[in-house]
């Protein structure tokens, strides 16, 4: 059986005795409804176009570094193994000018998931350095040679190139010891802009214990994922500085504004690994 649905459509005598009565800013908005006719005036609604990509909006322009994130997760077993394979190959790259990458920081994850590997790495000149690193890596017989024996010690993993928010701390060696958090939200599409633009001044309040390590947003991988990155003595201090960031005078507005923002959170509690610059 068809569904008939019917529309009620203005009578034309009566629109134009009201348009009549109308005042200047009212008729104003109906002319503009008109040129483009009033049918589609119901269902169109015009947005401004934004004039560029919110990567170059929100990264840092005098540089053009690239990060990649890895989660490996180990088979439990293994992990001693594979942090003392993953530290000796990193030396290696650490110690080789050839290749245009460092890493930032190795964890193991302490609560979270368990038994899992974090590596943050940084290529210096984006893209195209990534693009000559691998090529050089995957023509290394003795790299190709660290993967096939680190694949026997894994049950799986993935990983993210990111960019770094602008107004981040830049990161850089740390002695430790430190824990290591790392609050990961997945926004709701098309709010990378509106976070940054509330987080860039909400960091200010997150600075006087040098608790802020780095804060990074996906380009490959996972989309519309943020990642931030903090540093405390222990999960005590944690909890103090965490608390202390309400005593500041616009931080409750800073949480306020982006909660509606995230569709999924996840916090992971991490300690470095020995061969970690960021300790």
């Amino acid at each position: 059986m068809a569904l008939i649905v019917r529309v009620g459509l203005p009578d034309p005598a009566k629109t134009l005795n009201s348009f009549d009565s109308l005042n200047s800013q009212q008729k104003k908005l109906c002319r503009r409804f008109s040129d483009k006719g009033w049918f589609q005036s119901m269902f169109v609604h015009e947005v401004e176009a934004r004039k560029d990509a919110h990567s170059n909006l929100l990264s840092k322009s005098e540089t053009s570094d690239l990060y990649k994130i890895q989660f490996h997760n180990v088979k439990p077993e293994c992990l001693e193994a594979y942090n003392n394979l993953e530290a000796e190959v990193q030396h290696k790259l650490h110690l080789d000018q050839d290749y245009p990458c460092d890493v930032v920081g190795s964890w193991n994850t302490w609560y979270g998931d368990q038994d899992q590997a974090v590596h943050l790495w940084r290529y210096t000149g984006g893209y195209p350095a990534l693009t000559e690193c691998l090529t050089k890596l995957n023509n290394n017989k003795e790299y190709r040679h660290f993967r096939m024996e680190r694949s026997k010690m894994l049950v799986s993993r993935r990983n993210q190139l990111l960019l770094e928010f602008s107004f981040w701390n830049e990161p850089t060696p740390r002695n430790g010891p430190n824990i290591y958090e790392m609050r990961s939200y997945k926004l709701k599409p098309g709010t990378m802009i509106e976070w940054g633009n509330h987080w860039a001044r909400a960091i200010k309040h997150r600075q006087e214990n040098n608790e802020a390590v780095g804060g990074f947003f996906s380009q490959i991988g996972d989309l519309y994922e943020v990642h931030h990155l903090w540093a405390y003595k222990d999960l005590q201090s944690r909890e103090e500085t965490r608390n202390s960031a309400w005593q500041k005078e616009g931080w409750d507005s800073s949480v306020y504004y982006t909660v509606p923002l995230i569709r999924s959170m996840e916090s992971r509690i991490m300690i470095p690994t020995k061969s970690s610059p960021l300790q």
